[in-house]
C-alpha cells in the first residue's frame, strides 16, 4: 500500500512495529528514484545508524549510488542516494525556505525519507523533525517511517495540511509475532492469558504453583552441565515452605515477591533452556552491563568453534585498532557475552554488533540507546526493569519505549517467534507489567520551540542586500523576511495543528468540570451539613449528635497528638539503642513502610551505621544542606526538639537504604561478626563505608513522612556478596530481637490506647443516638460526593496533562528569544564599544521606547531587517546555543591560541553530559595549560552576561563552559596515544571520544563559518586533522 502510495505521487506516512519492514518501502522508493535519474534523501537520527544505513545502501545499490554526509565530512556528497542526520538535512533546508527544490540546496531531489520521525516526540530533538517537514519544498515527496504510535492520522493530516497530499499507512502486524514471557526466581511463565488480552492467572502472587523450583541446567567454564536444587546456594535463602500456608497476608506478599526476584543466572538458565538466545538484554545503565558481563564471566555459552572464531576476530580487531579494545569485556566475549553502551568505543561497538549478528554472541547487555534503530535483531529481547533513572529520580517506561525495546526480538527469516521477556523485581511484578502493555501507545507530541539559529535564519531569509553603506564596526551582510513572514512559517508546527481541535474540546469539558466541582464542594462544606442535619433531625436529636461530635472532633485531636508523641518515643528509643551498634558487629535489621496503595513493605537489611560517621564531603553536604528532608518535630508541647537520624543499611536484595528511626520495625541481636573477611583486611564496617563513598549517590526516594525520607539506590557487584548474608526474616526468631521500648514509649503507649478506647466509645454512643440513621444518610452522601469531586478533579488534571502536550507553542518562544538578541546587541554594543551587534525582529506591540533603543543602538534598521555578523556567524553554526558559540569564536582572544589550545577550548563548550565515573580508582591528571585556563576564565565572564540576559527575558537555552575536561583535550590535540590518556582517567573510554567527537566537529564548522579569522580557520583545521585518528575517527563503509 505504501509504494503504491508513493508510485502514485503521494507523500507517505507509515506507522509500523519495530523490525516489520519498514525499510523496504524507502528502498523501492530509492529504486525508483535512481531509474528516473533523480536523488533520494535518506535521514536518520542518530550518527551511527546513518553509517549502518550507509553500508546496507551500499550493499544494495553498489558504491558509486550511495553517498553519506556526516557533520564534518562527506563521502560520495552528489550521489543520486544521500543518507545523512535529520539535523543537516534541517539545516540545508534554513537555506532554501520558500524556494523550489530546483532553487535551493535540494536540486533534483525527489524524495527525502524520515526515518524514526516517531523521533517528533522527542524532548531534545523533536523540534528539528517539524523544521523539516516545515521547510521541505512541497515538490518533494516525504517518506515518513515511524513506530506504531496512538495518533498517526494526526502526522499525516498536519503533513498533508502542509506540505501537500499525503496517505497514511498503519499495521499492527510483526512478521515474526511476539510472545510475552515473566521470569521470576524459579520459573520463566507465559505473562499473558492464551487470548493476549489480561495477565496470566497463574502469575498471581497468591498462586503458590509459581514457587515449584523447576530444573535448571546450564553450561559452566568447565563444560560440565550443574542440576541447580531447591537448596539456596549460601544456605540461608530457601523459599518459604508455603504448602503449609492457606492465605497470605500482606507482609508475606511483600515477602514472597523479594524471595521470586532472580538473579541473571536465573533468568538466563530460563533462556538458555527454552532455546531462546541470542537475546538483548537492556538493562538502563552502563555500570549495570559491565557488571552484569563480570558476573557471568563463568558460564560458557558458545561451543568451542565459536568460541575459537571470535579469538580469531578478536585477534584482528586487536592488530587494526589495538586502542580500541575493551580489555575489561575480553574474558565475557570469549563466553558469548558482551556490553553495549554508551560508554563503549563506537569501533568496538560496531565489533559487538558485527559478532552479534553472526550469532557469536549469545547475550548483549545494552542501555535502551540499542533500541533506537540499530540493526541488532535477536530471538528475545529481556527488560530488566519497568523503571529507569532519570535527572529528577526514577521513572516508569512508556508502553512506546517499552514496545521499543520488546521490538528487537524475532529475526526475520530465522525465527518464527520472538521473546519478550520482563523481569521480576522487588518493586514490579507481573500486574505492573500488564499494566505498561495495556494502557495504550502514547501520542505523538510537538516538542517545537525556538532557538538562536531557528530565529536567526527564518529571519535573514534568502534575500541578499549588496553595496550598502558600510562602517568598520557594523557591516551589512544581507536582509531578510519580515516577521510576519517567519510567524507564518513557526505556526505551521505540529503543536498548533493538533491544538487547533484537541484543545477546544478539552478546555470547554475543563470549564464544565469546574463548574460541577464548585457547586458540589459547595454542597459539602460544614456549613451545608449543619444546615441539612437541622432540616432533617428534630431540634432535640440535631442538639444532642452536634453535642457529641463536637466532643468526638475534641477527643479526636487528642488521640492524635498522643500517637505522635508515641511515635516520636518509639524513634527515641530506637535513637539510643542504635548508638550501641556503631561499632562491633553489624546487626541485622527489618525496616518497613506503606507504598501509594497503603500495602506495608518489610525489608530485610544490615545495619552500617550513623550517616554522621562517613567521614566524606559528599555524605557531609548531604546533611548539611538538608536534602534529605529530616525535619525537627516537638515532642509533647515541651521546648525539647526531636531531630530524626538518617542511618545507612544494606538489604537483602543488594540495595543501599538511608533511614530515619521512622522506618525501623526490628533490630536483631545476630549480625555480621566484626572481623576482617580476610586476614589483614578492614573490618565489614568500613569495608561496606568505602563501598558507598564509591556510588554516585543517585538515590531514589521510596517513602516519606514528617519524621524524613525512606530512600534506596542500587548497590554494585562488589556489595552483592555481602548482602547474600542478610537472611530471611522467618529464619529469625522474636528473641533475637532487641529490647527497645524505654518507659516514657510504653508510658506513651498506653496513654494513646486509653484514649482510643475512648473516641471508640463516643463512636457507639453518637450510633445509639435516636436520630443516626438520618445524620448517617446525610454524611454518606457527602462521602460519596467527596469521592466524586475526585474522580472529576483526576479527569481535569488528564485533560490539563493533554492541553500542556498540545498547546501550540513556538511563536511565544520565537519572540521571546527575538527579543533577547535584541537586548544582547544592546548590552553589549553599549558595554564592550565596537562588538559588531546581531540584527533582531520585534513585535508591532513593543512600546516605542524600544523603537528608539534599537534605532540608537544600531540593532535593527527598522525598514531594511539588517542582519549584521554576529548574526552570520551564529545563523550558520550548528550548536545548543549558537550566539552563545559565536560569540566565543569571534572573540579576538581565540587568536593567540596555539591549534591544541583551540581544541581545549573547544572541547570546554561542548562537554555537557561528560562525566567522570566515581566508581572507577583513578582521576583525571591532565589539566589545561595556563593559557587555556587564562582564556576559558575570560569567557565565563563573558557567559555570565549573556545567561543574566537570558534569566531576565525568560529565554532557557544552556550556556555551556567547562574546563574540567579541556586538559584531556588539549592532551589528545598534542598528539598523546589514546592508551596513555585512559591509563589517567576516570571516564569511559566511550565518553572521552564522544567529547573528542564533538570537539572535533565544532572546529570542523569553524573554517566554514562567515566572518571568522583566516588564523583561527587555519588552526580549526590543523587541530582537526590531528584529533581525528583512530581509535576516535569516523570510518563508514
Amino acid at each position: 500500500l505504501a509504494i503504491q502510495a508513493f508510485l502514485r505521487g503521494s507523500s507517505v506516512v507509515v506507522s509500523a512495529p519495530t523490525s516489520s519492514g519498514k525499510t523496504l518501502i524507502a528502498e523501492a522508493a530509492a529504486v525508483a528514484t535512481v531509474a528516473r535519474g533523480r536523488r533520494l534523501f535518506y535521514t536518520t537520527p542518530l550518527k551511527a545508524l546513518s553509517n549502518q544505513k550507509f553500508r546496507d545502501f551500499r550493499n544494495t545499490f553498489g558504491d558509486h549510488n550511495v553517498g553519506l554526509l556526516t557533520g564534518d565530512s562527506a563521502i560520495n556528497k552528489d550521489a543520486q542516494i544521500l543518507i545523512m542526520t535529520t539535523e543537516i538535512l534541517r539545516n540545508m533546508l534554513y537555506q532554501s525556505v520558500g524556494m523550489t527544490a530546483s532553487e535551493g540546496r535540494l536540486f533534483q531531489v525527489d524524495v527525502i525519507v524520515l526515518d524514526e520521525v516517531h523521533y517528533l516526540s522527542d524532548i531534545s530533538r523533536g523540534t528539528v523533525w517539524e523544521e523539516t517537514v516545515i521547510y521541505c519544498p512541497k515538490e518533494v515527496q516525504l517518506i515518513c517511517l515511524s513506530a506504531t504510535v496512538a495518533n498517526p492520522d494526526e502526522l499525516a493530516g498536519w503533513i498533508s495540511q502542509i506540505h501537500g497530499k499525503t496517505e497514511l499507512v498503519t499495521s499492527n502486524k510483526r512478521p515474526v509475532p511476539l510472545t510475552w514471557h515473566f521470569s521470576k526466581k524459579y520459573a520463566l511463565q507465559l505473562l499473558l492469558d492464551g487470548k493476549g488480552k489480561k495477565m496470566n492467572r497463574k502469575l498471581r502472587m497468591s498462586n503458590f504453583q509459581n514457587l515449584a523450583s523447576p530444573k535448571s541446567e546450564f553450561y559452566y567454564v568447565k563444560g560440565k552441565r550443574r542440576l541447580r536444587t531447591n537448596k539456596n546456594e549460601q544456605g540461608n535463602r530457601s523459599p518459604l515452605d508455603i504448602s503449609k500456608q492457606v492465605q497470605l497476608s500482606k507482609h508475606e506478599l511483600s515477602n514472597m515477591r523479594r524471595s521470586q526476584v532472580p538473579l541473571i543466572r536465573d533468568t538466563l538458565s530460563q533462556l538458555w533452556e527454552n532455546d531462546m538466545l541470542p537475546a538483548i538484554w537492556f538493562i538502563f545503565s552502563r555500570r549495570g552491563c559491565d557488571a552484569a558481563v563480570e558476573y557471568l564471566e563463568d558460564c560458557r555459552l558458545l561451543h568451542d568453534c565459536e568460541a575459537s572464531e571470535v579469538e580469531l576476530e578478536l585477534r584482528r580487531f586487536k592488530m587494526q585498532y589495538p586502542d580500541a579494545v575493551r580489555e575489561s569485556a575480553v574474558k565475557g566475549l570469549l563466553r558469548g557475552v558482551a556490553a553495549h553502551h554508551a560508554g563503549c568505543l563506537p569501533l568496538w561497538k560496531s565489533f559487538i554488533e558485527e559478532l552479534f549478528q553472526r550469532g557469536l554472541v549469545k547475550v548483549v547487555f545494552a542501555t535502551e540507546t540499542l533500541a533506537a534503530g540499530i540493526n541488532m535483531p535477536a530471538r528475545t529481547a529481556v527488560i530488566s526493569s519497568l523503571s529507569k533513572r532519570i535527572d529528577a529520580g526514577r521513572q516508569l517506561l512508556t508502553t512506546n519505549e517499552l514496545f521499543q525495546m520488546a521490538g528487537r526480538a524475532g529475526r526475520r527469516g530465522i525465527d518464527t517467534v520472538g521473546h519478550a521477556v520482563l523481569v521480576q523485581t522487588a518493586y514490579e511484578g507481573p500486574e505492573e507489567c500488564c499494566d505498561i502493555i495495556f494502557a495504550g501507545l502514547e501520542p505523538l507530541v510537538s516538542q517545537f520551540t525556538a532557538s538562536y539559529g531557528m530565529v536567526l535564519n527564518l529571519l535573514a531569509g534568502s534575500k541578499v542586500t549588496h553595496n550598502q553603506k558600510e562602517s568598520d564596526d557594523l557591516k551589512v551582510k544581507r536582509s531578510g523576511r519580515t516577521l510576519e513572514e517567519a510567524r507564518k512559517l513557526v505556526e505551521q508546527s505540529f503543536g498548533n495543528y493538533v491544538g487547533s481541535n484537541v484543545m477546544v474540546a478539552a478546555k470547554e469539558e475543563i470549564e464544565r468540570i469546574q463548574q460541577e466541582i464548585q457547586y458540589l464542594s459547595s454542597e459539602i462544606t460544614d456549613e451545608s451539613i449543619d444546615r441539612k442535619c437541622r432540616e432533617e433531625l428534630s431540634e432535640e436529636d440535631y442538639t444532642e449528635i452536634s453535642l457529641l461530635q463536637k466532643k468526638l472532633k475534641e477527643e479526636k485531636h487528642i488521640r492524635n497528638e498522643l500517637k505522635k508523641r508515641m511515635e516520636l518515643e518509639r524513634m527515641a528509643a530506637w535513637k539510643n539503642r542504635l548508638e550501641e551498634f556503631e561499632s562491633g558487629h553489624l546487626p541485622f535489621m527489618c525496616l518497613q513502610y506503606k507504598d501509594k496503595d497503603s500495602i506495608q513493605h518489610t525489608i530485610p537489611a544490615v545495619f552500617i551505621g550513623n550517616l554522621n560517621s562517613f567521614a566524606d564531603q559528599k555524605i557531609a553536604n548531604m546533611v548539611e544542606e538538608d536534602s534529605l528532608g529530616s525535619g525537627k518535630q516537638k515532642v509533647d508541647s515541651g521546648e525539647q526538639l526531636y531531630c530524626p537520624t538518617y542511618y545507612v543499611a544494606l538489604s537483602s536484595d543488594n540495595s543501599w537504604y538511608l533511614f530515619t528511626e521512622k522506618w525501623i520495625k526490628t533490630v536483631y541481636k545476630t549480625g555480621l561478626p566484626a572481623v576482617p573477611s580476610v586476614e589483614g583486611g578492614t573490618l565489614p564496617r568500613e569495608t561496606l563505608k568505602q563501598l558507598l563513598l564509591r556510588e554516585e549517590m543517585m538515590w531514589d526516594k521510596v517513602a516519606k513522612s514528617e519524621y524524613g525520607f525512606l530512600l534506596s539506590m542500587d548497590g554494585s557487584l562488589d556489595t552483592w556478596s555481602w548482602s547474600l548474608n542478610v537472611p530471611v526474616l522467618n529464619s529469625l526468631s522474636e528473641d533475637d530481637e532487641v529490647e527497645r521500648f524505654s518507659q516514657e514509649h510504653q508510658d506513651a503507649v498506653e496513654c494513646y490506647k486509653q484514649q482510643r478506647r475512648k473516641v471508640s466509645h463516643l463512636k457507639k454512643t453518637i450510633k445509639n443516638t435516636k436520630g443516626f440513621k438520618e445524620f448517617q444518610k446525610i454524611i454518606d452522601i457527602r462521602n460519596f460526593t467527596k469521592e466524586k469531586i475526585e474522580r472529576l478533579e483526576a479527569r481535569s488534571r488528564r485533560l490539563n496533562r493533554r492541553i500542556r502536550q498540545i498547546e501550540p507553542t513556538g511563536w511565544k518562544e520565537f519572540l521571546q528569544v527575538t527579543m533577547h538578541l535584541f537586548l544582547y546587541s544592546y548590552f553589549f554594543h553599549v558595554t564592550l564599544c565596537r562588538i559588531s551587534v546581531i540584527f533582531i525582529l520585534f513585535d508591532v506591540i513593543v512600546a516605542d521606547i524600544i523603537s528608539k533603543v534599537i534605532q540608537e543602538a544600531r540593532a535593527l534598521d527598522i525598514n531594511t531587517q539588517v542582519i549584521y555578523p554576529l548574526g552570520e556567524t551564529a545563523a550558520a553554526i550548528r550548536g545548543e546555543n549558537e550566539l552563545w558559540l559565536a560569540m566565543v569564536l569571534r572573540n579576538k582572544v581565540l587568536l593567540d591560541l596555539k591549534p591544541s589550545q583551540l581544541a581545549a577550548v573547544c572541547g570546554s563548550l561542548v562537554s555537557e553530559g561528560i562525566k567522570l565515573r566515581p566508581w572507577k580508582n583513578s582521576s583525571y591528571v591532565y589539566e589545561p595549560s595556563s593559557v587555556v585556563t587564562g582564556v576559558i576564565s575570560y569567557l565565563e565572564e563573558q557567559r555570565n552576561s549573556l545567561i543574566d540576559l537570558q534569566e531576565r527575558h525568560n529565554v532557557k537555552i544552556p550556556c555551556e563552559i567547562d574546563a574540567q575536561f579541556a586538559g584531556m583535550v588539549e592532551a589528545w590535540a598534542s598528539g598523546l596515544t589514546w592508551r596513555e590518556i585512559m591509563m589517567d582517567s576516570a571516564m569511559d573510554d566511550g565518553d572521552l571520544a564522544r567529547l573528542l567527537r564533538r570537539t572535533i566537529d565544532l572546529l570542523a564548522q569553524i573554517p566554514k563559518l562567515p566572518d571568522i579569522d583566516p588564523v583561527l580557520q587555519k588552526n580549526a583545521q590543523i587541530a582537526c586533522s590531528v584529533m581525528d585518528r583512530v581509535p576516535i575517527s569516523e570510518l563508514a563503509g
